[in-house]
């Protein structure tokens, strides 16, 4: 272990051995045993910032305060599925449009069945003939039997 290595362990760790990673908690303990400067001076610097901050203290919450935060919580069904197995409202629209594109499609289809393949200009076919003369089933086709 280095004293490099040694000062990022203190920075991030502290200065007590048992908060160290078990892992290099023996090596770093070597190194200090060998009294090099810039490790003690490490540790040093890592046992008054642990004590700065083990003199600060937080005030418990005021009750008022408690009551308050529990009062706005929203309240949760013990049994409620978590978010992700939980039906989306945007689902039921994607189905209607889905729904509206189908019926369309379907309409264009049964229209372009239903047109009749051979017109002429001065006979254009119309999408509301009741006659049944602009059908694909009519008699008024060309006849390509003899052919």
């Amino acid at each position: 272990m280095t004293p490099e290595r040694f000062r990022r362990l203190t920075e991030s760790y502290g200065a007590m051995p048992e908060h160290w990673p078990a892992t290099e908690r023996a090596e770093a303990k070597a190194l200090l045993a060998q009294r090099d400067p810039a490790v003690l001076a490490a540790l040093a610097e890592a046992r008054s910032l642990d004590l700065v901050l083990s003199k600060h203290n937080v005030a418990a919450p005021e009750s008022d305060l408690v009551r308050r935060i529990l009062a706005s919580a929203p309240l949760a069904s013990p049994r409620q599925k978590p978010a992700w197995k939980r039906p989306q409202w945007w689902l039921s629209g994607a189905g209607l449009v889905g729904v509206g594109v189908a019926g369309i499609a379907a309409g264009v289809l049964a229209i372009s069945l239903t047109g009749s393949f051979y017109y002429t200009s001065a006979n254009p076919p119309s999408l509301f003939d009741q006659t049944g003369e602009s059908t694909v089933f009519s008699s008024s086709t060309a006849d390509w039997s003899d052919q």
